[in-house]
């Protein structure tokens, strides 16, 4: 537990002191001018808390009680009891708040110049509560823009056990939140508490990972936490503070070991009063007035003692009175908290706009006795005037001010004191991006460095991988995972990773899209050029092939077997090595089309020829037993409507593939990750094994027809070369299945083309090969007698 403040004073507090002096220095200002509250003195009342929300109370109820007098007419006397009209006070939030309370009901108006609570802003409970300085929501969300400003996602946090400090930051803590700051830690402190609770802050400060400390206390607490961590020499950390202790030259003059050295915070724009300093630091009309308080401070200034006070030893020397307080440097001749001096001119100012508005002053007041507490509050609520130095005062609905900010930097000067440089501005009333303005080139920061520290639990995730949070730890706490293939991400600490479109992949680094390469059999490659070679060279080889025949078209060899359908197989053959050729290049919709449909319909036509010349073969010799007519239904016109019977019904399945569905050009997407297939959709599969199966019908058939005719007795038997040219035909389209569905991408077409170049090549060899040795080689041979000599 805390040890409660005494309730007795044990020593001089120069800072209330001034505040009393720039109380009485407004009041006087107003008192010798006639513009405001002509005919009308204020009085006022000077109460002493000591720091002690008690007595504080105690103040409040007796002020409630009408024991003073403060505004009367100035003829009269101000020593009759009369009722208060306003309280200029508390300095502190926990103070303010009790004696809100207490005197809320009454309607008496609270004017404070250093009470920021946010809760004081609810006038449900503290409805007679008003304040010049800002409330510390503004604050706390301003404090974490500014950590947020500087990268800081990882910090520590101390705060005051006390309203002040509590309120803050939870505020502070929320809006950090939202900005994706998490805190280490966040501790309470009080400068009363015990050596071991102060111990485990020490000890909470000195485990910790980060480098930035949050410090949202007030002054008197943060002099004794200077004094603690001193003993620790716990320096390199980077404060951040709160407007309390901030500027306040006496917290800079107990940082004896530059522990805050570099610090940076919100403090209250500096101000300045003509006249105010002068008037403070001239003490001595306190004497002649007859102010006990003269004694008490004339001793403690000069460290001398009056001949008639009762704490006088012999060993002291004997302050005269007439002491001379220039070059005296001590925390009364500090004005370092002149914008706290410049609130409570602000205060008394605005309850004399509000007499001034209630009395309807103008050449003269109309005084009208005792007034309402509540009417004092309204229009105290509703002033809005210029201070003599252009400064604007009103209240909000909530009895705050405008919240404006200094941002402060404390600067080690080369005679070690601190210099606090003014860095940047922060203004609650503008937009948010607005908001803040910052000069970071002129910073100073931790061990008077020029580089902005930093304090993260995890480094930034650079594009190309996502934030994947560490177990059991805060958001802020996480690891950096690489993008999986075909995903990226093109910010730093992205959450997650985007998939590309199908026509992209991610590059190497994973933080760009990249447009797939697209993969078909060219014209350009090796394979392409090697295969294109075979095609070109399967059609020279047929073309030489009909050259000869047609030069040796009236030997016997050419005759003897239907020269007709040797030329229709020759063309059939050109056509089919040149048809290989549609299946190279990018597809297109008529490329597609033609490509299987030209390979079916001309293989058909080459089968057929084959086809009929085995038949021709088969049936010539059955014609020569006796009383057989057979071979009149297989002359050349039964020959040649065979051959375009077989080949009308393969033209009428691919009429009826394209018309139902033919085939298109694809991309496919799915083979590959990192590539695109441009390939030929079959559309309709049905049309597409129809064709194939058909082809594979008539070979088949032949196959089986040239099988029976190989034995028959000859010199030349042509059957003999079909059944093997056959053979090889079924053998290559019976291992192109399997090897077809099973090739991917471009291969798949490969292999296609190299099934209709083998076929078509074991065509052209077995069947016209040996003829066109004998008629080149051996023409001895190629005689009727020899052909016909068995």
């Amino acid at each position: 537990m805390n040890k409660p403040l005494p309730l007795e004073c044990i020593g001089l507090n120069f800072r209330g002191l001034q505040f009393a002096q720039a109380m009485i220095f407004a009041i006087e200002e107003i008192n010798n001018s006639t513009d405001l509250l002509p005919g009308i003195s204020l009085g006022y009342r000077i109460y002493d808390t000591c720091g002690s929300v008690a007595r504080s109370v105690r103040a409040a109820l007796a002020l409630a009680n009408g024991n003073e007098a403060v505004s009367v007419p100035s003829e009269e006397q101000c020593t009759k009891p009369g009722q208060v009209q306003a309280i200029i006070g508390e300095t502190s939030s926990s103070p303010c708040m009790a004696i809100a309370t207490v005197i809320g009901p009454f309607y008496i108006p609270m004017i404070s110049h250093f009470a920021t609570c946010a809760c004081l802003s609810d006038k449900t409970k503290y409805p007679s509560f008003l304040r010049t300085i800002p409330s510390d929501y503004y604050q706390s969300r301003a404090l974490a823009q500014l950590v947020k400003h500087f990268g800081w996602t990882w910090v520590g946090a101390i705060r005051s056990n006390n309203d002040y400090g509590n309120n803050g930051m939870a505020t502070f803590t929320e809006t950090a939140q939202q900005l994706g700051i998490c805190l280490e830690y966040s501790v309470p402190f009080f400068r009363t508490d015990p050596p071991d609770k102060i111990r485990k802050i020490i000890d909470i400060i000195k485990a910790s990972t980060s480098k930035v400390i949050v410090a949202f206390l007030s002054h008197l607490d943060m002099d004794v936490l200077i004094h603690e961590l001193s003993k620790h020499n716990l320096t390199g950390y980077q404060w951040v503070g709160s407007e309390s202790w901030i500027f306040d030259s006496q917290t800079a003059e107990t940082d004896r070991h530059h522990i805050l050295d570099g610090a940076i915070g919100l403090s209250i724009p500096k101000a300045h009063v003509s006249g105010m300093r002068e008037f403070i630091l001239n003490v001595k009309p306190l004497n002649s007035s007859g102010h006990e308080i003269f004694t008490e401070l004339w001793e403690t200034l000069f460290s001398c003692k009056f001949k008639q006070s009762e704490s006088s030893t012999g060993n002291e020397r004997e302050c005269t009175g007439h002491e001379d307080l220039t070059g005296v440097q001590n925390g009364f001749t500090d004005m370092s908290l002149m914008p706290i001096f410049n609130n409570i001119y602000k205060g008394v100012y605005a309850v004399a706009h509000a007499l001034h508005s209630i009395l309807g002053c103008n050449q003269t007041c109309q005084y009208k006795g005792q007034l309402e507490p509540l009417t004092i509050l309204q229009h105290t609520k509703n002033i809005h005037f210029k201070t003599k130095e252009g400064d604007e005062v009103y209240f909000n609905q909530n009895g705050d001010p405008a919240a404006k900010y200094e941002i402060i930097n404390w600067q080690p000067t080369e005679n070690g004191i601190v210099d606090f440089v003014t860095v940047g501005l922060y203004d609650a009333s503008l937009p948010a991006d607005k908001q803040l303005k910052l000069q970071n080139n002129s910073l100073v920061w931790a061990q008077n460095s020029k580089q902005v520290p930093v304090s993260v639990c995890s480094e930034k995730c650079p594009p190309g991988t996502r934030k994947v949070l560490q177990k059991g730890k805060p958001v802020c706490c996480y690891d950096c995972i690489r993008c999986a293939e075909g995903e990226i991400s093109n910010t730093t600490d992205s959450v997650s990773c985007v998939r590309c479109q199908p026509e992209f992949w991610s590059n190497e680094r994973r933080d760009a899209c990249v447009k797939k390469e697209a993969e078909f059999l060219s014209y350009e490659e090796i394979m392409g050029v090697l295969l294109t070679a075979a095609s070109l060279f399967g059609t020279c080889m047929t073309v030489g092939v009909a050259v000869i025949f047609f030069r040796h078209r009236k030997s016997p060899i050419v005759r003897a077997n239907n020269s007709e359908l040797s030329f229709l197989l020759l063309f059939s053959l050109t056509l089919c090595f040149l048809c290989s050729l549609t299946f190279i290049g990018r597809p297109s919709k008529w490329s597609c089309m033609l490509r299987h449909t030209a390979f079916g319909i001309t293989f058909v036509l080459c089968i057929s020829c084959v086809l009929g010349k085995t038949m021709v073969v088969l049936m010539a010799f059955r014609a020569t037993l006796p009383g057989s007519n057979v071979m009149k239904w297989f002359g050349p016109v039964q020959q040649r409507l065979s051959v375009l019977a077989f080949t009308l019904i393969q033209v009428v399945i691919c009429i009826l593939w394209l018309s139902i569905s033919p085939p298109f050009p694809f991309k496919n997407f799915k083979q590959f990750k990192d590539k695109i297939i441009l390939e030929c959709a079959l559309g309709s599969a049905l049309g597409f094994w129809a064709v194939l199966g058909y082809i594979g019908l008539l070979a088949i058939l032949c196959f089986i027809l040239a099988f029976m005719a190989r034995k028959l007795p000859d010199n030349f038997n042509e059957a003999k070369f079909i059944t093997f040219s056959m053979l090889i035909f079924c053998a290559v389209w019976i291992t192109f299945i399997p090897a077809y569905v099973s090739s991917p991408g471009k291969f798949s077409v490969a292999v296609e083309i190299f099934a209709i170049l083998a076929s078509s090549f074991g065509l052209l060899i077995c069947t016209f090969i040996p003829k066109c040795y004998i008629i080149l080689l051996k023409p001895e041979q190629n005689t009727k007698k020899h052909i016909m000599g068995k």
